[in-house]
């Protein structure tokens, strides 16, 4: 659907098979307003709400108080339909209403912070309201805010005022918005995902409701999994604009058109434009990925050029592996068994593998250890890979054992350093005194409980 069609047809809750809602809307900003017009030409009654007359009157006179693409047109049928109109009587608001969505806006502090002033006025205002309303009213919080925000600050703060309990006297749920400026009507009705985080199933079905007919893969998850899904969303588009912009900065050193790298760059949906390699886990490795990155901060420097991006990519590359030492250290146990060494599974290749380096700090450290890889055998290497152990590793060869049953009569702490399927299957055989340390994520790995610790999970 494009803008056009988007803004030149109305779809009535008939037409959508949407049960008509009753919705009251805190914050006539940006997503406020834009929430308020889209719901409303849906078929909900919606009534917005704003400590501000200004916006108020506006809204009430069909004026749009944002500037937005194709706003206007919306926002007239919505207000000439009767189904959006404006007040600062929030009291009446809550009551006449089924949901109440909060869209009031959390501006950085100077010290970067979030400044959560309006999301504590309005969350006390909607509670008191709720302590005296009969029937299940949901509150749906849509302002951005950090993971833990509606745990530790929205939910106590609705619950002392009202003196009911979410989930029970009061349905809570998160639902992150994924607007542009300058296309957000559009957003609103082909949105990449719709995201609910509900504290019951009772109050995310009703939210999910208010979304039924849009084509947008439909999320249903923890509340806080949904805080953290917005932040994470806007850092990423952050980050590809900054590295796109650095590109750019070495193109125009090497006299290349950067249009055009970007271009041939971004056709590779498989590996660049897509879910490969965005799933935490351990730190990379191998023949290509540190070696290039070398190269290219090398050539920024030798070009006196500032790249911060691609200069911090080693950098955290190692605190990664940090973290995984950190593990080992922090499970109390001498005696380590390493399942897995090269950089990646189904591989033979040790060079520059994290796993060796974890290896080598083990060893200064005086742990005992021992490591198991299914594909690394100095009897079958040959080559580069059998130079590089004998030459490089020496030390480290001569810790490895020939079958998963030496390393766990070894081990107190197995770390299973690649999903190689022989190293996932050695856990099987993994007894009630194995600790296991988890680089990358084994299923199943709830049967370790207690003794179990993943690096990101």
């Amino acid at each position: 659907m494009t803008i056009t069609e988007t803004t030149m047809t109305t779809r009535s809750a008939e037409e959508t098979s949407v049960k008509p809602m009753r919705i009251s809307i805190f914050g006539l900003g940006y997503v406020g307003t834009i929430s308020a017009v889209c719901l409303a030409n849906e078929g909900h009654r919606v009534v917005g709400v704003d400590t501000s007359e200004t916006k108020v009157s506006l809204i009430a006179d069909a004026s749009s108080p944002i500037v937005e693409t194709d706003l206007d047109s919306n926002l007239t049928s919505a207000v000439e339909s009767g189904a959006l109109s404006a007040t600062t009587d929030w009291r009446g608001a809550v009551m006449e209403t089924d949901i109440t969505m909060v869209c009031v806006g959390t501006p950085s502090q100077a010290n970067g912070s979030l400044d959560l002033g309006y999301l504590t006025r309005v969350c006390e205002q909607i509670g008191t309201v709720l302590k005296d309303k009969a029937g299940r009213h949901i509150v749906l919080v849509r302002s951005t805010i950090l993971p833990g925000t509606m745990r530790d600050r929205v939910q106590p703060l609705l619950e002392k005022a009202s003196g009911k309990r979410a989930g029970e006297g009061f349905g809570l749920c998160f639902n992150p918005e994924f607007l542009r400026e300058g296309s957000a009507i559009n957003d609103f009705y082909n949105p990449p995902k719709t995201v609910i985080g509900e504290s019951d199933k009772e109050s995310g079905d009703i939210v999910a409701s208010l979304y039924e007919g849009l084509d947008a893969p439909l999320i249903r998850t923890d509340i806080r999994v949904a805080e953290m899904v917005k932040y994470i969303d806007n850092c990423w588009h952050a980050l590809k604009v900054a590295f796109g912009n650095e590109v750019g900065a070495m193109a125009k050193v090497l006299g290349l058109d950067s249009h055009q790298v970007m271009d041939i760059f971004c056709q590779d949906t498989k590996l660049n434009i897509s879910r490969t390699y965005l799933k935490p886990g351990f730190a990379f490795g191998g023949s290509c990925l540190p070696k290039d990155l070398r190269a290219i901060v090398h050539f920024a420097k030798s070009a006196d050029l500032d790249l911060p991006i691609f200069g911090a990519v080693l950098p955290s590359n190692e605190l990664q592996i940090e973290r995984g030492f950190n593990l080992v250290r922090d499970a109390g146990e001498r005696a380590i068994g390493l399942a897995g060494l090269s950089f990646k599974a189904e591989t033979d290749d040790l060079r520059e593998s994290p796993l060796v380096e974890l290896a080598e700090r083990l060893i200064g450290k005086g742990y005992d250890l021992r490591i198991y890889d299914p594909n690394v055998s100095l009897a079958r290497l040959t080559g580069a890979n059998r130079d590089y152990i004998l030459n490089h590793i020496p030390h480290i060869s001569r810790l490895l054992v020939d079958s998963a049953d030496e390393l766990l009569n070894h081990a107190k702490t197995i770390v299973v350093g690649n999903n190689d399927p022989k190293v996932i299957a050695l856990l099987g055989s993994a007894g009630p005194e194995h600790k296991v340390i988890d680089l990358v994520r084994v299923p199943e790995a709830e049967r370790f409980e207690g003794r179990y610790e993943g690096i990101s999970w």
